[in-house]
């Protein structure tokens, strides 16, 4: 039987996370976390901008002997959906037909999401169960960004159970390209202005001869 009151972190730190973390000396100060009743359980308004400002994410399952997968979701910034406190939700498109992740929901709930923005060095980890739904054509029109032209096949609900931030630490610090092309773009753009301004301040006369 479940321990109603116990913290939500503990859907990660096991006992034998916890018997490790004493070992090694953490175990303290994850304590000091738990007594504040662990992680976060709903979504709040940091989570749903960094959510909604997403355009990856990756997405863990397993089967129901442990076995392990992971899988890429992405789409433009959105793509991710907030249904209420505590659910999100995304259009999972047509992909290579292996049906992993799907073939383990369907024996195994339990999920996981890492989301990572590389550009403010920041990460979030989203710990759930998951479900497929593969016959709502108005929840699948709901999920699709405007605009988007790939197909979806189905949804993705995940209901989230905690979620915590990770350290910036090691965090390699990338750009997107598009944001790189608009950053370039606003350079080039000043840089024409200033050698515009330049050139009529020098007047006719700098003109070449």
């Amino acid at each position: 039987m479940s321990d109603l009151h116990a913290p939500s972190s503990d859907i990660a730190f096991t006992p034998a996370v916890k018997a490790i973390q004493t070992r090694k000396g953490s175990r303290e100060a994850y304590a000091g976390v738990e007594a504040r009743g662990g992680w976060r359980t709903e979504i709040d308004e940091d989570l749903s901008a960094f959510l909604g400002a997403a355009s990856s994410l990756y997405f863990a399952t397993a089967s129901a002997d442990g076995q392990p997968y992971i899988q890429h979701r992405g789409g433009p910034e959105g793509f991710v959906k907030i249904l209420d406190r505590n659910t999100i939700a995304f259009a999972d498109y047509s992909g290579n037909r292996q049906y992993i992740t799907q073939g383990n929901l369907s024996e195994n709930p339990r999920a996981y999401i890492f989301v990572m923005d590389y550009a403010h060095r920041r990460r979030v980890k989203i710990w759930g169960k998951a479900r497929v739904v593969e016959d709502d054509p108005a929840l699948l029109q709901s999920l699709m960004p405007q605009g988007y032209r790939d197909r979806p096949e189905q949804a993705i609900l995940f209901s989230i159970a905690a979620w915590d931030t990770n350290c910036p630490q090691h965090i390699p610090q990338k750009f997107d390209a598009a944001d790189v092309a608009a950053a370039l773009a606003v350079r080039d753009g000043r840089i024409a202005e200033l050698e515009a301004e330049l050139a009529a301040l020098r007047g006719p006369s700098a003109a070449p001869s």
